[in-house]
């Protein structure tokens, strides 16, 4: 396996951990729940065989103050939908508690009301709190959920009717997803239910199904009896407007509560008991509509279970990696074409559960994904700046830095891959005498020599702005005008040719002085055309230039005498009046030149 291959895997490998450890830690809760009632909790038809009778402000302007009533108003209520035996309710659920006994009259009254209906479902209502308790081999056990008291119908009230729980519950982010199937009491309470209370929801929708000879299930819950709701209705949909004013002063038809289940409770804002749900998260719903709600659910059969999270962290670790990795080897294109579907893929995925009964998290694997693809762009732009930083200290070795910066600026394009035919100016120098000094002294001083040369000879190519094409043993190649074009190189290539012969000599005052030896170089500048660029294989290659330009330099230095500067006759007509030269005319010989090349001597330059 290559390097770069695992290294890739070991890096997908970390941050696909990481990223499902810390989304495990639930940092994407209140996002998660956002998105699950977006996505999820979508309002349709509500079934019409719910009803409800609303305790509303209404009721208060004909009835006098909630608090004024006393339980014959209730009572007169039951009456009403008991008035026509051929046409009654099929269930009445009471959505307000009727704990303990206040006035003889109407408890009684309130009574016989609900023993003429065919089923009453009355509220009960639990407190929880914290027990603490001793467990086998002397260790302490901890109930955060237990139930501390428990209220129930007076005695009149529950002997004629059935119970159920009105226990409310909200997620951490204060809106109610879920509902309490069941409350335990214990019987340690003294109350007269002692063992399991379902809600009132649950128990009215149980005991219309089997007024028709049906049976219903039960939705999953997790240990505390809770269950996740799914919404039928939003805010308002199971209301018609019909207050309990209305059924006590006669205004209902009884053809619109007959056989059908009827829920009576508040509806008004002052009785405060509505709450946010996931299908509104703007607008409260009133608890009366929420029974509504899970009434609906537990008659259709329509159940979510909530998957538990470790298979789910457990796919998303094994997603992430794959994902991942893709993105840390393929190009910023591809990558983004492979996020997108994966994102709709985990959406589209997480809905198609849903329409199978199954809760999951669908914000995970799209943040997930999101992230580790920002995480692995990030990896490679900085592996870029990286290796853009590396080319660039490496290129500066060659070429001065504001041409290097030039390069940059320009693209990779214009070191034109393959060679590029361009107009330079090639210079090269050489020390004279050089082997046979290299013979007769220490290799350690050779060395030394020709470090301290090579060195000034490539301070003079870059503070000339010229490419430093190589070093052949004691010889130097530069030229001007590649990788980019640039003005007059002709002129910065003499420059550099006389600031070299002038280095030369410092040098060779310094060498004499420390080691008793002189150094004198010969150096050759001519101009023309030339191929530029890339040369070798792919494996290894020189940024370089070859050509009858740079073989004629090469030949111009190979016969300067130590201390001179030849040029050709193209170099000097360059020049002009910016520099004094000296015609040889036909006395140097150039090899695989015809008669009549001109070599001149720069003497001096401006």
């Amino acid at each position: 396996m290559k390097k770069s291959t695992k290294k890739a895997l070991l890096l997908a490998l970390i941050a696909s951990l990481l990223a499902t450890a810390v989304i495990g830690l639930g940092v994407l809760t209140r996002l998660d729940k956002w998105v699950q009632d977006t996505l999820f909790q979508r309002p349709g038809a509500t079934s019409p065989e719910i009803v409800i009778i609303g305790i509303d402000e209404g009721s208060f302007t004909e009835l006098g103050q909630y608090n004024t009533w006393g339980r014959s108003v209730m009572a007169s209520a039951l009456e009403a939908l008991a008035a026509d035996p051929d046409a009654m309710p099929a269930v009445v659920a009471i959505d307000t508690l009727y704990a303990g006994e206040t006035d003889a009259e109407a408890d009684a009254r309130l009574a016989a009301a609900a023993a003429k209906l065919p089923a009453v479902v009355t509220a009960t209502m639990a407190d929880f709190g914290t027990v603490y308790g001793g467990a086998q081999g002397g260790g302490v056990t901890v109930d955060s959920f237990a139930v501390v008291q428990y209220e129930e119908p007076y005695a009149a009230l529950r002997e004629v009717t059935l119970q159920g729980s009105i226990n409310a519950l909200y997620d951490t982010d204060g809106v109610m997803r879920h509902g309490l199937l069941y409350v335990d009491v214990p019987a340690s309470l003294g109350t007269s239910a002692s063992g399991r209370v379902y809600s009132m929801a649950y128990t009215a929708a149980s005991a219309y199904a089997a007024q028709r000879g049906e049976t219903v299930d039960k939705p999953s819950t997790d240990s505390r009896g809770c269950f996740y709701i799914p919404f039928s209705g939003a805010p308002g949909d199971f209301y018609d407007d019909v207050s309990i004013a209305d059924l006590v002063k006669g205004r209902v038809r009884s053809d619109y509560y007959a056989g059908k289940i009827v829920l009576i409770g508040p509806y008004a804002a002052a009785l405060q008991d509505a709450y946010f749900t996931p299908v509104n998260h703007g607008e409260q719903m009133y608890g009366v509509e929420i029974q509504a709600n899970v009434i609906q659910s537990v008659l259709e059969g329509s159940f979510k279970k909530e998957a538990s999270n470790l298979p789910q962290l457990i796919v998303l670790f094994l997603v992430c990696f794959g994902a991942t990795f893709v993105f840390l080897r393929l190009g910023l294109k591809r990558s983004v074409w492979v996020a997108l579907v994966l994102i709709a893929a985990g959406i589209g995925a997480a809905m198609g559960l849903y329409a199978l009964g199954v809760v999951t998290h669908p914000v995970w694997l799209p943040v997930a994904v999101l992230a580790l693809f920002i995480f692995a762009v990030v990896r490679h732009y900085l592996s870029a700046a990286m290796e853009r930083q590396r080319v660039t200290k490496t290129f500066e070795r060659y070429v001065a830095p504001e041409i290097v910066q030039e390069i940059l600026k320009e693209g990779t394009e214009s070191l034109g891959l393959g060679g590029t035919l361009c107009q330079i100016a090639v210079l090269f120098v050489d020390v004279r005498g050089f082997t046979t000094m290299s013979e007769r002294l220490d290799p350690e001083k050779v060395v030394y020599i020709l470090n301290k040369y090579l060195t000034m000879t490539s301070t003079c190519v870059e503070n000339n702005h010229g490419t430093l094409d190589k070093f052949v043993g004691d010889a130097t190649m530069a030229f001007w005008g590649a990788p980019l074009p640039m003005e007059d190189p002709i002129y910065f290539a003499c420059k550099t040719a006389r600031d070299i012969v002038r280095g030369a000599k410092e040098v060779s005052d310094q060498l004499k002085s420390e080691i008793g030896e002189e150094l004198r170089v010969g150096v050759g500048v001519h101009f023309g055309p030339a191929v530029v660029g890339n040369m070798g294989s792919e494996r290894h290659m020189d940024y370089t230039a070859i050509g009858d330009t740079v073989n004629t330099a090469a030949r111009l230095e190979a016969n300067a005498p130590g201390g001179m500067v030849y040029i050709s006759r193209t170099v000097a007509d360059a020049l002009g009046d910016r520099a004094k030269v000296t015609s040889l005319g036909g006395s140097v010989k150039l090899k695989g030149k015809a008669e009549g090349f001109e070599v001149l001597t720069l003497d001096e330059l401006e």
